[in-house]
């Protein structure tokens, strides 16, 4: 059977989890087809080798300004960090920062993106693109999601950086997770409607109607970047997910399948968004384990997986 076109972002914030090796090959029994790392790790770089996974590689956030310095640092780089795997590993995105937008390394994300790109061109490899992740925090407002607008402290940075996106045919990478707004509001955000499983329309925004919450997410952005004169640029949910534990009734393994089984459904059904309906959706579920090294509570539970290989609960 063919990989699935689903990826899992795989975090290693943890010190007792499988070596690279064994993990490459749980995602290869399960038929996961993609796979986010949060940085270029050469073990587990040497272990994609040959394994067809699709891989979206990010940048440690402390090496931007040093990227973002000149074409040649970043060939640099590129030289020590990804050239080695390049020709047997199935490399599509690299990502420059995550969630750096708005924050204090914002500034050094467009001009990392460019260099990169530089790179990129300069050997050739058609197919590779170069994007960042940003988190809901980019966004001023975001419901209903056709009041979609960057923040103010994100403009400034934001809209160079979906202009070269939109130059360069790549997507913008967005975390987006609906189990935060429910469970700081459950009184306002209903539970069917950030799980899926809502019978039919929530909200309803001018022509278009929302039974699911991270539509509504995604279709803010959309309409956020339209503001900015950018139409072209796709959306790709880099994480989403649900954990298990660590906040009571609002996380249980139920919760956590439910949510993570109907992403699932929904990025196999290959649908858009009510915005966007024949956009191609790519997503990434946070996460392949629960890391024991990461803020305890929720932080710790949002893992697929436990680290001896068995599941938390069954997805896949």
């Amino acid at each position: 059977m063919a990989q699935l076109d689903i990826g899992v972002n795989y975090g290693m914030i943890g010190d007792n989890l499988p070596s690279p090796a064994t993990v490459v090959q749980l995602y290869k029994n399960y038929k996961i087809g993609k796979i986010r790392l949060f940085d270029p790790n050469p073990n587990v770089l040497n272990a994609l080798r040959g394994s067809g996974i699709g891989v979206t590689l990010g940048i440690k956030n402390n090496d931007l300004p040093s990227i973002a310095s000149s074409a040649a640092a970043a060939k640099t780089w590129f030289d020590t960090n990804v050239q080695p795997y390049v020709s047997d590993i199935n490399l599509q995105y690299i990502t420059v920062g995550n969630e750096v937008v708005p924050g204090n390394l914002a500034q050094y994300a467009l001009p990392a993106m460019q260099n990169l790109h530089t790179t990129i061109s300069n050997y050739n490899y058609t197919g590779l693109r170069v994007s960042t992740v940003v988190a809901t925090t980019a966004l001023g407002s975001s419901y209903p999601p056709s009041s979609g607008v960057f923040a103010d402290a994100a403009r400034a940075d934001i809209v160079g950086i979906i202009d070269f996106l939109s130059s360069t045919s790549s997507p913008l990478l967005v975390n987006a997770y609906p189990y935060f707004p429910y469970a700081s509001d459950p009184t306002h955000v209903r539970l069917d409607y950030a799980q899926f499983t809502a019978p039919g329309p929530v909200v309803r925004d001018g022509n278009l109607s929302y039974s699911n919450l991270l539509d509504a997410i995604l279709d803010a952005f959309y309409w956020a970047m339209e503001k900015e004169g950018v139409a072209s640029v796709a959306v790709v949910v880099a994480e989403s997910g649900w954990p298990s534990a660590g906040n009571g009734n609002f996380t249980t393994p139920q919760l956590a399948q439910t949510y993570n089984k109907n992403f699932v459904k929904k990025i196999l059904a290959k649908k858009g968004t009510p915005k966007r309906p024949y956009h191609y959706l790519e997503g990434f579920i946070f996460a392949m384990f629960n890391e024991n090294q990461k803020p305890p509570g929720v932080e710790q539970n949002f893992g697929l997986f436990y680290p001896d290989g068995t599941p938390v609960y069954p997805v896949f």
